[in-house]
């Protein structure tokens, strides 16, 4: 019994600490793609090209790194842990690739992008969401990223109307860019490995742009996704809700010197607009972009804003 007690504690720390005797930081999100075929695979759907200047988010001890450097321009690589930036360099150190690779050493939702071509990154799984939409808000448009997700954020990411997962984080990503999975990837192809299966998945923006204000988009996506499987007249004429949109619409028609009816009422104004449209039973789980698009069009052009 001793005996396979030990064993068993020799395996767990194998799981945690890499070949390089670094202990990985689980907090940090640091799961390190150990399968090269999936490494090998990634880098081909990215069809980089070799004047391209590739971001990569958390590389880590260079897996993917290395063979980014093989087939771009230059590398930028945003890493936050100091321990694993003195390791990546150290790979590079008296190699060519030494000279194409450039490293942010920071949080990469609190630093300042350069200009990239293409991401490509095995990201830590707990800012997910903020980084999608820091890159899809990024200046200049870049052309695609390849992104290693957990599983079901990339369901979220790629759900269609009606679909289980469909959600806010699906219609603004849509609205923002082309998004399609690419493949699965089982837990045990990380050291150590994470709790959840994997799914890469690529992104390409939309250029250009979709030509609306995304914070007022966000805005009122906020506000039907708050109860996707209610109707929109639930959503919209909450208390809370009807008093922030008044709120908005005073200050609008202050700023726009327009004279407000003694009688107004926000809810009578926000259920005239909803059934004039026969849209007060429709729920926002089986509305599509489009659909939302129309409806912030129907509240701006009655003087109601969401930002």
């Amino acid at each position: 019994m001793p005996k396979d007690k030990r064993k068993h504690k020799s395996s767990d720390s194998r799981e945690d600490v890499g070949r390089q005797g670094l202990k990985f930081n689980k907090e940090l999100g640091q799961h390190i793609l150990k399968n090269p075929l999936i490494v090998n695979s990634m880098i081909d759907k990215a069809a980089l090209r070799s004047t391209d200047v590739c971001l990569e988010i958390g590389p880590g001890t260079g897996n993917l790194t290395i063979k980014l450097l093989d087939k771009v321009k230059r590398v930028v690589g945003c890493e936050k842990d100091e321990r694993l930036v003195a390791e990546l360099r150290k790979r590079v150190m008296g190699t060519p690739y030494k000279s194409k690779l450039d490293v942010i050493v920071g949080d990469v939702l609190k630093s300042e992008l350069p200009y990239f071509d293409i991401c490509v990154a095995n990201i830590p799984y707990q800012i997910s969401s903020p980084l999608v939409f820091k890159l899809l808000l990024h200046r200049p448009i870049f052309r695609c990223a390849i992104i290693m997700f957990q599983r079901e954020f990339a369901q979220r990411l790629t759900a269609k109307p009606g679909d289980k997962l469909y959600c806010r984080l699906s219609v603004n990503t849509q609205l923002l860019a082309r998004v399609d999975h690419l493949m699965k990837i089982g837990r045990n192809n990380f050291r150590p490995p994470p709790k959840v299966d994997s799914s890469v998945v690529r992104l390409e923006p939309r250029n250009p742009p979709p030509p609306i204000n995304f914070r007022e988009w966000d805005g009122m996506l906020r506000i039907a996704f708050s109860r996707k499987n209610k109707s929109l007249r639930a959503s919209f004429t909450s208390s809370k809700t009807l008093q922030l949109m008044e709120s908005n619409y005073r200050v609008y028609c202050s700023i726009k010197e327009i004279e407000l009816p003694s009688d107004f009422s926000m809810r009578d104004t926000v259920d005239g607009l909803l059934d004039s449209h026969g849209l007060c039973l429709v729920r926002p789980r089986t509305m599509s972009i489009d659909d939302f698009l129309s409806l912030l069009k129907l509240f701006n052009e009655a003087n109601i804003h969401f930002a």
